[in-house]
């Protein structure tokens, strides 16, 4: 019966799509100055976009919600229980002695005070050498399907011992020099044996990735639109509510979906219009011809706090975001209103903590 209330949803969203580019109030498409859609193709089935009822009363049906959102959990991790863990971890999350020459910490590229990202396309490591792909945020990262662009770590654990081998990055030689420059701190000493208790050697350098993992799992950023997914319509203001309108009725749902508002799936960029870059993306993961320029579709919390944009950091305003994306995605050109209102429901997805 579900299936079949799905069906339903997305035939009768697409008959929707169909009827009209933006189904607007007319105070809503001055707004626009009738610039919101150009192109008559329809690339993302209208993202299963019929959300309005009563004559441009912006009102969500929250079963169509529902379909694409869910909001953030109060926790993915027993903080009581972990809390030695965690407490290592934001230690070692900080430490710009797990690099070789003491100067780049998991801090320097993803800050705890700037949204878990440093604002720069690409980032310096240990000699001032800048990676090839702009540095995610660690943000509600734990929630994705995988790490990195690519997707090469299966979970932040994984994640977090990356960075600390490559030369690029921290620069450190090996597992045992990481292990062996520890050993030699009495503070993690202790704090390794306090969160590790069961083990004889704790100090070892998977247990690094166990603590920095359990930390980031507490950098969680409820927002606004989790309040609005909750219930409490006075969340959004109207062209809050206009832009999630917009944002499904595009196709863009299509992609950013789920708790993290993206993060669960892998997409090719420059799907519908050709998109320049040399960055392979999976495919030097896979080796599959199909996951050329494929990337894993970034999560949109705090996306307004985390320019610039997009595997290489080459777009430097939310406002080219949304029009290259809608360009390179769905083949679609969008006018100010379209972006005016889209960014401001994104604004929606900022962190109520900062």
């Amino acid at each position: 019966m579900k299936a079949i209330l799905f069906f339903a949803l997305i035939v009768s969203s697409y008959s929707y799509a169909q009827s009209g580019h933006d189904h607007q109030s007319d105070s809503d498409k001055k707004g626009d100055q009738h610039g919101d859609m150009h192109d008559s193709d329809h690339h993302g089935m209208g993202g299963m976009g019929g959300m309005m009822h009563g004559g441009g009363h912006h009102k969500m049906d929250k079963t169509m919600l529902k379909h694409f959102f869910e909001p953030l959990p109060a926790s993915i991790i027993d903080e009581k229980k972990n809390a030695a863990l965690i407490a290592l971890g934001k230690k070692l999350y900080l430490d710009p002695r797990l690099s070789i020459n003491d100067t780049i910490s998991c801090n320097s590229c993803h800050q705890l005070t700037n949204f878990g990202v440093d604002s720069q396309p690409t980032s310096p490591g240990h000699d001032g050498t800048r990676g090839g792909r702009n540095s995610p945020t660690t943000f509600n990262a734990a929630l994705h399907i995988a790490q990195f662009w690519d997707g090469r770590a299966k979970d932040v654990e994984e994640q977090a011992l990356g960075p600390i081998l490559n030369p690029i990055e921290m620069g450190m030689p090996s597992e045992e020099a990481v292990v062996s420059k520890l050993k030699k701190i009495d503070e993690y000493k202790t704090m390794f044996a306090d969160a590790f208790k069961s083990e004889k050697d704790p100090i070892q350098y998977k247990n690094i990735g166990k603590a920095i993992g359990a930390f980031e799992r507490t950098l969680l950023t409820p927002s606004r639109f989790d309040d609005y997914l909750k219930g409490d319509e006075n969340a959004l203001n109207d062209a809050e509510k206009r832009g999630l309108q917009k944002f499904i009725h595009m196709g863009c749902a299509n992609c950013h979906n789920g708790v993290a508002i993206g993060g669960n799936s892998y997409k090719k960029i420059g799907l519908v219009e050709p998109y320049e870059t040399k960055d392979l993306g999976r495919y030097e993961v896979t080796g599959l011809e199909t996951d050329k320029k494929v990337f894993k579709v970034p999560s949109l919390r705090n996306i307004a706090k985390t320019a610039p944009y997009f595997h290489d950091g080459s777009v430097a305003t939310l406002d080219q975001a949304i029009e290259e994306m809608a360009e390179h995605q769905l083949g679609r050109k969008v006018g100010p209103g379209f972006v005016e209102d889209v960014k401001a429901f994104l604004g929606s997805l900022t962190s109520k903590g900062k």
